[in-house]
């Protein structure tokens, strides 16, 4: 019998953004059910496997649940985060998916349904009513779209866009100006199933069987420009595991990747053509760098456990939204290192705009900077408008699904950002029903405050360096510069901001010399007793008043320095910085 729920907010896909919404629509008071294809909750955090995120890693703009993520990781990963060079944080999927959960249990008014993919969108006149399930259909006074590629965008039929814009849509520089073999092979980025395998030092790991068509010279060359441990140490987890999800000759997946869209049985094909493509990167990588290393064990809930329960989509449909984000916005300003916010902004970014073709180099326009001893990416803004159809009413996106080109999604599409897209739709659909309106009726100022404001996970609408959340004049400064945009500093920096104390009691204290290579380039020589194998590491921060202070250091001076050290990336992540 098809069973009928009724709740506020429905968020159909157990993605980030969709995680996120729901979480944050519960705690907003909301009666909320989430519907999830798969067992965990996450998505690209934990499901699809690519826990080295990227993106929204320094300290200010740690904000919001991704903040909050961070916070619970470094609580239950005893390991800690600096595992990998690819990213500051690094962990074990099921601490992630049990992150979560937990969070879905502490929310009575939270209902979660695994197991389940939407069948039909139900409508009444303009507005989207319910979705219908294979046993049962839930009606909602606001939906959510956080389905990995867009599904309910299709069985709606609410217009979206998949593929590429030419230059002469919307001006963007790095569009092409025609077609071509670029653009018709690979119509959007292409998915990674990632595969996590494990060193098993003196031991033989098992053997792992090439899949369906292994062809080696798919991978050969795949770490020759970096060297085997490094190439591992890429996606390094604890417990000796590796995530694989490598970009040169490695796993990417695009052929004919429309399939994904195309029919149910069109995506299966995809997706088991996907895992094999991973399986034979495993395989390559097991009879070229030696028996040790095979797949890892007991990672994922599935027959494979040490392939993800899905491929890690970079792109999906994109919905034509009342805003549309496109390349220049996500740009510095001319004469600035920030790019210009939109007066509806919701959530913050800041990585690199990055693209995935298999065999093919697409050069970008650069918006990465010099900060900390290493290079990020220029911050900018998500606005409202691009998470709400032109007209469409009772629905909201959440995931790589919002209104934003494909040369935009480079940067969109990053899980800390996709995280903040979600919270401001949770809390979006939350008040919509405390307010009886329609999300494109609802004040944006409104749910502006209600995330600066929010009780337990506080996110910045406004981007700057050196403004952490946990500093006293944070909520002032980001409500002043919502009010007065036109003073916003073009180089991300809040002035007269003074730095906050810094609890460094449970960091390794180092002392040693400093030494500058270049601008923002630098190096430290320890020479404090240790019993470290190598002394001279290279030093990044993610704090911005050690960033000042570095910028500040004399050739050779004799500092102490609180942080920690990734071997990995051969850096030591300062916290604190004291001049002898």
């Amino acid at each position: 019998m098809n069973q009928t729920y009724t709740t506020d907010v429905l968020v159909v896909g157990g993605g980030v953004g969709g995680t996120a919404a729901a979480i944050q629509a519960a705690r907003r008071g909301a009666n909320t059910i989430i519907v999830s294809e798969f067992s965990w909750l996450g998505g690209m955090l934990t499901s699809a496997g690519v826990t080295a995120p990227d993106g929204n890693e320094l300290k200010s703009f740690q904000t919001g649940l991704w903040g909050s993520f961070l916070k619970k990781l470094r609580q239950r990963q005893p390991e800690g985060l600096d595992n990998s060079w690819v990213s500051f944080f690094s962990y074990q999927p099921q601490i992630g998916a049990e992150i979560f959960a937990d969070w879905v249990k502490e929310l009575p008014n939270l209902q979660w349904i695994s197991g389940k993919a939407p069948i039909e969108v139900l409508r009444k006149g303009g507005r989207i009513a319910g979705i219908r399930f294979e046993d049962f259909t839930i009606n909602a006074k606001v939906i959510i779209d956080g389905t990995e590629l867009g599904d309910l965008l299709a069985l709606g039929d609410i217009p979206y866009r998949w593929g590429w814009e030419l230059q002469s849509k919307w001006g963007e520089p790095s569009a092409p100006t025609d077609f071509n073999s670029l653009t018709e092979k690979y119509p959007v980025q292409s998915p990674t199933h990632v595969v996590v395998m494990q060193d098993f030092g003196e031991s033989i790991a098992p053997e792992i069987p090439p899949a369906p068509n292994y062809d080696p010279s798919l991978f050969t060359g795949a770490w020759d420009n970096y060297g085997a441990e490094k190439f591992l140490n890429y996606g390094r987890l604890p417990a000796n595991w590796f995530m694989i999800n490598w970009p040169i000759c490695g796993n990417d997946y695009g052929q004919n990747v429309g399939r994904l869209i195309e029919s149910n049985i069109a995506r299966r094909e995809f997706h088991q053509e996907c895992f094999w493509h991973s399986q034979n990167f495993a395989h390559f990588i097991q009879t070229h760098l030696g028996k040790r290393y095979g797949l890892a064990e007991g990672v994922f809930p599935s027959l494979s456990p040490a392939f993800a329960l899905h491929p890690y989509y970079r792109e999906s449909r994109r919905l034509e939204g009342l805003i549309t984000v496109s390349e220049q916005d996500i740009l510095p300003s001319s004469d600035g290192r920030v790019a210009a916010n939109f007066d509806n902004a919701v959530a913050i970014g800041n990585y690199a705009n990055d693209h995935h073709y298999p065999d093919f180099n697409f050069p970008l326009q650069p918006k990465s900077i010099r900060w900390g001893g290493r290079w990020t990416g220029t911050p900018f803004t998500i606005p409202y408008g691009c998470l709400i159809p032109k007209s469409t009413d009772g629905l909201l996106v959440c995931e790589k699904n919002i209104s934003v080109s494909h040369i935009a999604n480079g940067a969109t599409r990053l899980q800390p950002v996709v995280m903040g897209i979600g919270q401001a739709a949770g809390m979006a659909a939350a008040l919509c029903c405390e307010l009886n309106c329609q999300p494109r009726d609802l004040p944006i100022r409104r749910l502006q405050i209600a995330l600066l404001t929010d009780e337990r996970s506080p996110a910045s609408i406004v981007p700057f360096f050196n403004l952490p959340v946990n500093h006293p004049d944070w909520l002032d400064r980001q409500i002043y510069y919502l009010d007065h945009p036109e003073k916003y500093p073009l180089d991300g920096n809040c002035s007269g901001v003074p730095p906050i104390n810094c609890d460094y009691l449970n960091l390794d204290s180092f002392t040693g010399v400093f030494n500058r290579l270049n601008q923002q380039d630098y190096r430290f020589i320890i020479t404090n007793p240790t019993d470290l194998l190598q002394t001279t590491w290279k030093i990044v921060t993610l704090e911005s008043f050690v960033d000042e202070q570095l910028q500040h250091l004399h050739q050779n001076q004799n500092i102490t320095v609180w942080g920690r050290l990734n071997s990995s990336g051969n850096w030591l992540l300062v916290e604190y910085i004291e001049q002898v």
